[in-house]
């Protein structure tokens, strides 16, 4: 061999070397983002013609489009401990939301989405609200986060809630420091952004998950100043728009760093619209109601996902999937074996990578805090006798609520329906034994309960089973199979 050839021979022993040290082409890069009570119908690829998504819409282009994707309550924390631990919100003690005064978060025997993921050697980051426990034992860079810039709970827990005043200033967090209080709100996105960008171009040769809960649309809602009167909506399409511009940017840099066909991207939103807000709120589309109830205007949410190569392009299912079932996917892709407690998540990587003929859920349980208010057992979802919240008049108007002018000044605490009734200017309707057909009825309008007896029987009985394994206030009966939330007084008197 000549000098010439040896040359070019170790180039290319050298260059293999660099590879085999560069980015960990084994395991996919995971960036999850996630709106704050965005509704089913604000966005373009769901039906929305008066704000423009292009990026986000581009996501169910390039990939696959959900239109039967549910959370497993229709509220904050509830949804995100659901989709960090794979089970029902109520399995882990954390139906509901919490606010600046709870002492409680996920409990540490509870192996989170985001540990799987440092086990596994992935950078890890959050940018955005955590919503699962704001004590420093809760915060999360105590459970599996490398980095966190971004809010405890909703950014109306401070001075700026709609209705509720006096309360302390909100803090905008560091890692484990309280950087700035009050920040900016229109600011949110963008620097939640700058963040997420600049994270991706710090970790490009390494596997990262890199999680994105957006702050907005959640009240009280802001746009930048190159946002501001740019949709057809509003302020609240203008902030829906900002948010759509976000995902391109992390689109864009996943493509200039070569990770496309590397990255899975997820986009989804916690819950459905805050209805009572009206303008300042999002539009569940032809979907009845919206958050805080278990209609599918509360918790069918928009779910986008690409992966290329890996994910059909252009695909659209109505197969059902729930943010559970992500929790077992990711844990498969990474190579990680489940927690040995028990979890709510199955296995549904054929439906996710397109497979035919794939499946999703054959059955779902529709829980508000404590309550069992429904169930579902293929295209059937019956309701047993609850009460849930509706709009109490027209709806509110600049970032008030529906029925303002009435309204009495609220704790931020009270609790139960017919206090967050009367916080945010809902009023409590009543529903009977109903059946519908999702298939044909998506609206849940046309209730079939006299005309199938049989299929009210057999839901029925998985209502039975529901309330046996996870329980119900309603009725009473105490769950066997939940496990408490951790709380901080227990910790410190370990």
């Amino acid at each position: 061999m000549n000098m010439k050839h040896l040359l070019i021979t170790i180039g290319f022993l050298l260059s293999g070397l660099s590879v085999s040290m560069g980015a960990d082409t084994s395991k996919p890069n995971v960036v999850f983002i996630i709106a704050d009570d965005l509704g089913y119908g604000d966005l373009g690829c769901y039906g929305a013609k008066d704000i423009k998504t292009p990026n986000i819409d581009g996501l169910a282009r390039d990939g696959s489009q959900f239109t039967s994707f549910y959370v497993a309550q229709a509220v904050c924390t509830a949804s995100r401990a659901s989709l960090f631990t794979g089970c029902y919100a109520n399995r882990v003690g954390m139906s509901g939301a919490l606010n600046h005064t709870s002492t409680t978060g996920l409990n540490q025997s509870e192996k989170l989405l985001s540990e799987l993921f440092k086990e596994q050697g992935y950078a890890t980051a959050i940018y955005g609200k955590w919503h699962l426990g704001h004590q420093k034992p809760f915060l999360p860079t105590r459970r599996g986060f490398d980095e966190w810039f971004g809010i405890p709970y909703s950014n109306d827990n401070g001075p700026l809630h709609p209705v509720t005043r006096g309360l302390p200033s909100l803090p905008l967090y560091v890692n484990e420091t309280v950087s700035e209080l009050d920040p900016d709100q229109s600011k949110f996105t963008q620097r939640i952004t700058e963040h997420a960008v600049s994270f991706i171009e710090r970790n490009k040769d390494k596997p990262f998950f890199l999680y994105v809960p957006h702050i907005m649309p959640h009240v009280p809602i802001f746009a930048s100043e190159k946002f501001k009167g740019k949709s057809a909506r509003g302020l609240y399409g203008d902030v829906v728009q900002e948010i759509d511009w976000s995902v391109g940017e992390i689109l864009a840099t996943l493509r200039k760093n070569g990770l496309d066909e590397r990255t899975l991207v997820i986009f989804c939103s916690d819950n459905g619209p805050f209805l009572s807000y009206g303008d300042h709120a999002g539009s569940a589309g032809s979907l009845r109601e919206g958050k805080l109830t278990t209609f599918g205007g509360g918790v069918q949410v928009p779910f986008l996902l690409r992966w290329p190569k890996k994910v059909p392009a252009g695909r659209v299912t109505d197969e059902l999937l729930t943010t559970m079932d992500l929790y077992v996917w990711f844990a498969k892709l990474m190579g990680a074996s489940l927690p040995k407690t028990r979890i709510d998540g199955i296995d549904l990587s054929p439906l996710l990578l397109g497979e035919k003929n794939a499946k999703g859920r054959e059955s779902f349980w529709f829980y508000s805090g404590e309550e069992l208010h429904a169930v579902r057992l293929g295209d059937w979802k019956l309701h047993v006798p609850h009460e849930y919240l509706t709009v109490a008049a027209e709806p509110g108007k600049g970032g008030k609520p529906s029925n303002w002018e009435n309204m009495k000044p609220q704790s931020i605490e009270a609790s139960g329906i017919r206090g967050i009734a009367s916080r945010h200017g809902y009023r409590v309707e009543s529903l009977g034994i109903t059946l519908y057909n999702l298939k044909s009825d998506p609206e849940e309008r046309v209730n079939l309960a006299s005309q199938h007896p049989e299929i009210v029987e057999r839901l029925q009985k998985e209502i039975e089973r529901a309330k046996a394994d996870l329980g119900d206030s309603l009725t009473g009966v105490k769950a066997s199979f939940g496990r408490p939330a951790g709380d901080t007084a227990a910790l410190n008197n370990k």
